[in-house]
């Protein structure tokens, strides 16, 4: 579920809804395990976790939602909007993330899942640097997420903002 407006980036750090939707499709494309929600990207204003599971749980009444997050973000979680409820709807699942000590404590007496996965030194903002400069994403990302990147010149534009010394 790519977010509509993350509240916390900056707006022109942001790739349009439509291209970060579009790489999601592509992302899990062939795999019937996945399918991809566009709740967010359809809400106007802030995308807020709270909110998508408040609308998902009115969508569909009976599913039992899972939360993947990053350690990072895991640690912290209790700075989002509404932690409370979305832990009383879904279950949190943390995956480890190199530089984030694995806190298998929980977060304000809330329960989590911690996978086994490797910590893969892969971000998304490392991706965007790759791509910015020309460098390319293949085994990073699926094959039809890196041709959409190339394709769609998503990330050029950041490329030219740093060489004028701009952010």
């Amino acid at each position: 579920m790519p977010a509509g407006e993350p509240p916390h980036k900056r707006r022109g750090s942001l790739s349009p809804a439509k291209h970060r939707l579009a790489m999601t499709r592509l992302a899990v494309r062939g795999n019937p395990a996945f399918r991809v929600s566009t709740v967010e990207t359809r809400r106007r204003g802030a995308s807020f976790t709270a909110d998508s599971l408040r609308a998902l749980a009115r969508a569909t009444p009976r599913a039992h939602w899972h939360l993947l997050m990053g350690a990072d973000m895991f640690a912290t979680f209790d700075t989002w909007r509404e932690p409370d409820e979305i832990a009383a709807r879904a279950v949190l699942v943390v995956a480890a993330r190199p530089g984030t000590p694995a806190r298998r404590a929980p977060s304000r007496g809330r329960a989590a899942v911690w996978l086994t996965n490797p910590g893969l030194e892969v971000s998304s903002s490392a991706l965007r640097a790759r791509a910015a400069a020309g460098m390319g994403l293949r085994y990073l990302v699926p094959d039809g997420v890196a041709r959409y990147v190339t394709r769609h010149r998503l990330y050029a534009a950041a490329a030219r903002r740093v060489r004028r010394g701009k952010p």
